[in-house]
This record gives structure tokens, C-alpha cells and sequence, in this order.
């Protein structure tokens, strides 16, 4: 299992979910894998278990909302691998739902902050780095930045998430077009899950809010399952096959385009 051979890939938020997931495939298919996430027990475990499985990983403590710590993180990876390839934007916050006339000022700026302007973080510091290891007729890079469904429609009581991941998914064209126009051989792309069974959505479950009602996670939980066609939330591993398709080169020809994962969700 080799399509990911001589990279190094480094995946915010990979304590768990997604971004644990992702780590776990990158690894499999022979990438270097730098873990970042603020959960520093969970986030190292992980890194264990790639060990452990024969494969290569690090992690290093990350506030993605910290400009210093993502340039620490980049350092990181070169000096543990010699280099950055691949970047997977996947930290975020699911913030509790809310009418735009009841939310405070302070929950809509931490929700953009850990949402989007993280990704613009990843996006300044990736950029700078893998270009030193692409632009010149090296491997080609990726940055792969996680949307949602919620950056492509609306929903009511989302406000803050929806116009955060919206600007993920327009960030994530003019990086695109910034990184083809300059040659540096670095292509960007968004992905944009339904709603995944991972720790953040059982917590939106738990917390039994949908546009604006109040009922029992149980209840929640079919509400959500049946927004999706094929009858059933996604799993992290879904998301972590289209995010490792994206970073090897199978995807080529692919940068600004979105990579929609949701069961059907955005059909209706």
C-alpha cells in the first residue's frame, strides 16, 4: 500500500474523527504523518497506534487559531521528515445552534476563528513550506481544507457555521488559482461531509437542537439520518478515503473543485 509513498502529511485535528481516521489511511499508504490537535493524550494514541502498525507519525500540540504554533508545526515536520507534502485542514468546532438575532458577538468570532481563519493559517504556513518541496519538479503536493454540507446550503441556527465553512470553500479556490498561477505545484481542494457519526457529531446529537426545536438525542439522532438518502450517517473512515484520494496523485487534475461526501444530503 504504497500511493502515499515519500510524502509527508500533516492532519490538524487528529486526536479523533476525522482527522484520526485520516492519519490512520495516510499512514497505511506509507505517508509520514505529522498529528496535531490541542488533546495532547488522545492526539499522541494515535500516533502510537501508526507507530504501532509499522508506520511513521509524530504528533506536536496545535492551537490552529495561533499563528506561531502553526509555524512551529510546519518546523516540526521538517525537521522530524525532512519535508511537507500534504496538509489536511480538518480542526474545527461545532458550535450550538442559535437564531442570528440571539447570538452574542464572542460565539460568532470563536466559531470563525477555529473554523475558518485556522484554515487560512494552514493555508499561508502549508503553502510556504510545501512549496519548498514541490515547486521545483519535486512530488506534487495537496492541502485538502473540510468543509461541510453546511459551506454549500443553509440551515437555520447555523449562521456562524454555515458562513465559516462557506468561506472554507472559496478560500479554498483562491488557493487554487494562487498556487497553479505561481507553479508551485501545490493543489487545493475542499471536502464536505454530511453529517459523520464521530465524537463532534454525537455531541450535536446529545445537545437535541435542530432549527430551533428541542428534542431528545434519540429523536436527534432519526432526524439526521433521515436528511440522508441512503438511510444512515457517514463514518469517519468515508471521509478519510475521499481526503486520501485528494492527497495522492490519482487526483491530479483536481484543485478548487469540492468533493461533496454527504449520502445524498444536498440532492433534495
Amino acid at each position: 500500500m504504497t500511493r502515499m509513498k515519500n510524502k509527508v502529511a500533516l492532519v490538524t485535528g487528529a486526536a479523533k474523527g476525522i482527522g484520526a481516521a485520516t492519519a490512520a489511511i495516510l499512514a497505511r499508504e506509507g505517508a509520514k504523518i505529522v498529528c496535531t490537535d490541542l488533546d495532547e493524550q488522545a492526539g499522541q494514541a494515535v500516533a502510537d497506534e501508526i507507530a504501532n502498525a509499522g508506520g511513521e507519525a509524530t504528533f506536536i500540540r496545535h492551537d490552529v487559531v495561533n499563528e506561531a504554533e502553526w509555524e512551529a508545526a510546519a518546523k516540526h515536520a521538517e525537521e522530524k521528515f525532512g519535508g511537507l507534502h500534504i496538509l489536511v485542514n480538518n480542526a474545527g468546532i461545532a458550535p450550538e445552534s442559535g437564531p442570528i438575532e440571539e447570538k452574542t458577538l464572542e460565539s460568532w468570532q470563536r466559531t470563525i476563528s477555529v473554523d475558518l481563519d485556522s484554515v487560512f493559517l494552514g493555508c499561508k504556513h502549508g503553502i510556504r513550506t510545501i512549496k519548498k518541496y514541490t515547486a521545483k519538479g519535486g512530488a506534487g503536493g495537496s492541502i485538502i481544507n473540510i468543509s461541510s454540507i453546511l459551506g454549500l446550503v443553509g440551515q437555520p441556527g447555523a449562521s456562524d457555521y454555515n458562513a465559516a465553512k462557506g468561506g472554507v470553500r472559496l478560500l479554498t479556490k483562491s488557493a487554487a488559482l494562487e498556487c497553479a498561477d505561481a507553479g508551485y505545484n501545490i493543489r487545493v481542494n475542499s471536502v464536505h461531509p454530511g453529517y459523520i457519526d464521530t465524537p463532534m457529531v454525537k455531541n450535536v446529537i446529545n445537545r437535541g437542537v435542530m432549527g430551533g426545536a428541542v428534542v431528545g438525542a434519540n429523536e436527534m439522532r432519526e432526524m439526521l439520518i433521515m436528511l440522508h438518502p441512503v438511510g444512515r450517517l457517514g463514518i469517519a473512515e468515508e471521509i478519510a478515503n475521499a481526503i486520501l484520494f485528494l492527497a495522492s496523485d490519482e487526483s491530479s487534475f483536481m484543485t478548487g473543485s469540492e468533493v461533496v461526501v454527504d449520502g445524498g444530503y444536498t440532492t433534495r
